[in-house]
């Protein structure tokens, strides 16, 4: 599978006082055209209708692959885009297949990744790859991971995380008109989150807790007072959480609104319009599995003579 490019980007962290480093990945043509795609496996699960062999279903057209975790923050950052490019484009010949790759334990389990494609609104077939199999078999390097096939199953486009939403519709498209140069197309999305949107100045957020410090393991509640205090610098904070009940909140040493939790999957705790600074006191049922609290990018705020995104 496709080797990818790795590119430096430094920002500002937090006060703005300490640079991080950040590795992202670029998007990226294949350097070959003879990248061919990896069947489906015998036997995995599918959330919808099965697809036909990869040969099969790329003899018709091109074809996207999307691998994701339904629990995994960005992951659900990206859906939204996937789900309007299948909407979009599904009658000019391209067919989407998602595979929910999972990274915890209860990610494997078809009741749950069904309940959570139905909340999220995922309508194209999703493919359980609950060894990851599929996982490997692509190069798959996190979540989410994208893969552009051709009319006929060689790599067209690829792209591992979030972004490139604009550079991978547009490879879409151009897939599309291989198939009928005269068929209308819309035009592209638009940004969907500030934070998207090109040129805007995005800060990185608080690094992921993983309470327990392994992704086999959940911190378990045990009484009402235990919980988790975080303070944090993003956009947005979310919590991966499994069990029933209400993980109520101290936002700022202010007690606010409850968060209810009925299936395994990923909470917002709070969002931001900008990339700011706070601390969350976190207190879970008791009984309730936390697998991860992470944190979503944020706009940086501009300085009260500067312009705000988009003006």
């Amino acid at each position: 599978m496709p080797e990818r490019s790795r590119s430096l980007l430094w920002e500002s962290y937090g006060n703005g006082d300490r640079p991080t480093e950040r590795i992202s990945s670029a998007p990226m043509r294949p350097e070959k055209d003879t990248i061919a795609a990896p069947d489906l496996p015998a036997g995995i699960a599918w959330i919808g209708e099965a697809p036909q062999s990869m040969p099969a279903v790329t003899a018709s057209g091109p074809v996207l692959v999307h691998f994701f975790d339904y629990s995994q923050l960005n992951s659900v950052r990206t859906l939204p885009y996937v789900i309007e490019w299948d909407r979009r484009y599904r009658d000019a010949g391209l067919t989407t297949i998602g595979v929910q790759s999972p990274r915890f334990p209860f990610g494997a389990d078809p009741i749950d990744v069904a309940a959570a494609l139905r909340d999220l609104g995922v309508e194209f077939p999703v493919a359980i790859d609950s060894d990851r199999d599929l996982w490997h078999a692509y190069g798959c390097e996190g979540w989410p991971s994208l893969f552009l096939w051709t009319t006929g199953g060689a790599l067209s486009w690829f792209h591992f995380g979030e972004g490139e939403y604009l550079g991978t519709e547009e490879a879409i498209q151009d897939e599309l008109r291989q198939l009928d140069a005269l068929r209308a197309l819309p035009e592209p999305m638009e940004p969907l989150r500030a934070t998207d949107a090109p040129g805007t100045k995005v800060m990185p957020p608080h690094n992921e807790l993983i309470p327990t410090g392994s992704l086999e393991e959940p911190f378990v509640v045990e009484r009402e007072d235990q919980g988790l205090e975080i303070p944090y610098a993003a956009g947005g904070v979310y919590v991966t959480a499994e069990g029933d009940g209400e993980i109520r909140l101290v936002f700022d040493n202010v007690p606010t609104d409850s968060v209810e939790v009925a299936n395994p999957g990923l909470y917002p705790l709070a969002e931001h319009e900008w990339h700011e600074a706070h601390r969350i006191r976190v207190l879970p049922k008791p009984g309730m599995r936390i697998w991860s609290v992470s944190f979503a990018p944020g706009v940086k705020k501009p300085k009260p003579n500067e312009e705000s995104p988009g003006t």
